[in-house]
C-alpha cells in the first residue's frame, strides 16, 4: 500500500478491461457508452494470510494485478466492475463516497446483494481524499473484506513527497458469529443468525427485542467500557509487529501518511515516536494543519499526516489499542538503516479517545453559513448487559427513519446515553461538526465522528443526495445488534 508520488518515483496506475455482467442492471451506470472509458476491475476474493505464525482464511478486495484497493488519478471517474469471487454473496460499501443512492453498496429491497460468481458495475464522480471500501453484509468486514480507496487531487500529484497508506484492523481466529454470540449470549449467533444492522433486510422486532431495547439505556454498569472484544492480533496492512511491513523512504524525505481505521471495534492512538507530523485532513477533507505526534482515530475514520523525516534511520509508526498495551504498525526505513524489533505491546496503556482533537479541528472548506431547516435529535442508546445497541431506544429492526427534504440544511444532535463510545457514520454525505457538548464551533467536515460516553456532538449537512442513507455506529458489533437508522428523503419514504 506504499505509493510514491514524486518526481523521483512516479507510479503508473493499473486498470483492467472488464465488461459489466450479472447484476449490472441493478447498479445503473451514469456514463454514455460512446464516452465510456474501460472500467477498472475489482475482485472480491478469498485469500490465505499468516498471522502470528498461524494460517487464516480471509477475504480481500483486489485489482486484477492482485494489489489491494483502488487508487484513482485526479479527475478520474469511479468506473468499476466488481467481480464477486468470494464464494458467498456480498456487497461493498464505498466509505466516504457520495454516489447515487443505488450505487452505495448496501443491500436492501431495491439494492441487491451480489451473488457469488456474479458482478456489478459502478460509475460516479468520486470524492478526493483518503477513503476505503468494505463489506456491508454480515460480519465479512471482520474477515478483512476491506481495502483502501484513495482519490488523488492535482495538488497531491504535484507534491514532491512519498505516499504511504496504512489500513488498520483487528483480527480474530474465531468465527466472527461465535465472537458476537459470546457477547449476546444468543445461541442463534453461532448458527449463522441474520445480522439486521448489516444487511438492512429489516423485519419486525420480537417481544424479546422490544424488552431489551426498553432496558438498553437504563441497565448495565455506569463504568466506561472501552473495548468489546480482546482480539488475537492487531494488523497494519495485514501484518503484526512480529513481522511488520518495512517501507523504504528517502533520507530526509517527506511522507504523506494516509491512515485508515478499518477495525471492527478497535480505536487506536497513532504514535509517531521520535517524529512529528502535521494533520492535514480527516475523512478525506482538508483541515487547518495541526502539529503533533499522537493522534486518535476511531473505527471508520481516516487521518492524513505530513511527516518530514529528520535524516537516515528506521522510524516505527505505531497504532496502540485504546486503553490497552497492544499495538501494531509499520516501519519507515531509509536505505541501509538498522531495523530493530518493535514489541507488539507498548510500555504503557494506550490513551482513551475523547473530543480534545475534534475540538481543535477547523475545516478549510466549511459549509456556507445557513440556518437549519430541520433538526433531528439522535440518542445513542443500549448497554453491554444485555448486549443490545440502538438509536432513540430502537434497534434497526423497528427503527424510525430521520426524514429530510432535498435542499434542506439538516442538523443532527447526537447524544450518547451509554458508557461506550460510538463512531457515527452517515452514508452518502459529508457533514460538518458544529457543536461539542452544547458549545458551538466551526469544526471539521467528515463522514464519521466519535461520540464518547455521555457526550454530545452536533453535525450539519446539506441534503443534496436523495435516497435512503444509513446512519450507524461504526463499531460493527454495535451495528450488528441494532445501532443503525436511516436518513430518508421524503420522496423515498
Amino acid at each position: 500500500m506504499n505509493r510514491n508520488l514524486s518526481r523521483r518515483n512516479f507510479l503508473a496506475y493499473s486498470t483492467a478491461t472488464a465488461a459489466a455482467a450479472g447484476l449490472a442492471s441493478a447498479f445503473p451506470s451514469l456514463r454514455s457508452s460512446a464516452e465510456a472509458a474501460s472500467p477498472t476491475e475489482l475482485r472480491i476474493v478469498q485469500r490465505n494470510l499468516e498471522v502470528l505464525g498461524k494460517p487464516a482464511k480471509v477475504f480481500g478486495i483486489q485489482r486484477a494485478s492482485g494489489e489491494p484497493g483502488l487508487f484513482l488519478k485526479p479527475g478520474e471517474r469511479f468506473n468499476v466492475v466488481l467481480q464477486n469471487q468470494a464464494g458467498e454473496d456480498t456487497v461493498i460499501h464505498w466509505h466516504g463516497m457520495k454516489p447515487p443512492y443505488l450505487q452505495d453498496g448496501v443491500a436492501d429491497g431495491k439494492r441487491p446483494l451480489i451473488p457469488t460468481g456474479k458482478s456489478a458495475s459502478y460509475d460516479f464522480i468520486p470524492q478526493t481524499g483518503t477513503h476505503w471500501m468494505h463489506s456491508h453484509h454480515g460480519l465479512q468486514e471482520q474477515l478483512l473484506m476491506a481495502a483502501p480507496l484513495i482519490v488523488r487531487s492535482k495538488e497531491d500529484v504535484a507534491a514532491d513527497l512519498q505516499e504511504v497508506t496504512v489500513l488498520l484492523h483487528d483480527f480474530t481466529f474465531k468465527n466472527p458469529a461465535d465472537l458476537l454470540g459470546s457477547l449476546t449470549k444468543s445461541s442463534a449467533s453461532s448458527q449463522g443468525m441474520n445480522m439486521p444492522g448489516m444487511d438492512m433486510s429489516g423485519g419486525s422486532a420480537s417481544s424479546t427485542q422490544s424488552s431489551q431495547m426498553a432496558m438498553g439505556s437504563m441497565s448495565g454498569s455506569m463504568q466506561m467500557d472501552l473495548n468489546d472484544v480482546d482480539y488475537d492480533a492487531y494488523l497494519a496492512n495485514d501484518r503484526t509487529l512480529e513481522d511488520p511491513q518495512v517501507i523504504q523512504v528517502e533520507r530526509s524525505g517527506r511522507v504523506r501518511l494516509r491512515l485508515i481505521d478499518g477495525a471492527t471495534s478497535t480505536a487506536f492512538t497513532l504514535n509517531l515516536g521520535e517524529l512529528s507530523g502535521e494533520l492535514i485532513a480527516v475523512d478525506g477533507n482538508p483541515v487547518k494543519p495541526i502539529k503533533g505526534n499522537h493522534f486518535g482515530v476511531s473505527m471508520g475514520q481516516r487521518l492524513d499526516i505530513l511527516i518530514d523525516l529528520p535524516g537516515p534511520g528506521a522510524f516505527p509508526i505505531l497504532a496502540q489499542r485504546e486503553g490497552d498495551f497492544a499495538q501494531t504498525g509499520i516501519i519507515l526505513a531509509s536505505p541501509g538503516a538498522n531495523i530493530t524489533k518493535v514489541a507488539s505491546t507498548g510500555p504503557h496503556k494506550g490513551g482513551i479517545l475523547d473530543l480534545s482533537l475534534e475540538a481543535t479541528l477547523q475545516a478549510l472548506q466549511p459549509l456556507a453559513p445557513r440556518t437549519a431547516d430541520i433538526t433531528h435529535k439522535v440518542a445513542l442508546t443500549g448497554s453491554m448487559e444485555p448486549y443490545v445497541w440502538s438509536i432513540n431506544g430502537l434497534t434497526w429492526a423497528n427503527h424510525r427513519p430521520l426524514m429530510v427534504s432535498e435542499g434542506q440544511r439538516v442538523v443532527l444532535e447526537m447524544t450518547n446515553q451509554t458508557m461506550m463510545a460510538h463512531p457515527m457514520h452517515l452514508h452518502g454525505h459529508h457533514f460538518q461538526v458544529i457543536g461539542i457538548n452544547g458549545k458551538p464551533m466551526n469544526g471539521a467536515v467528515r463522514d464519521t465522528v466519535l461520540v464518547p460516553p455521555m457526550a454530545a456532538v452536533t453535525v450539519a449537512f446539506d441534503a443534496g443526495n436523495p435516497g435512503r442513507w444509513p446512519l450507524h455506529c461504526h463499531n460493527l458489533l454495535h451495528m450488528a445488534t441494532g445501532m443503525m437508522t436511516e436518513v430518508v428523503y421524503d420522496r423515498y419514504a
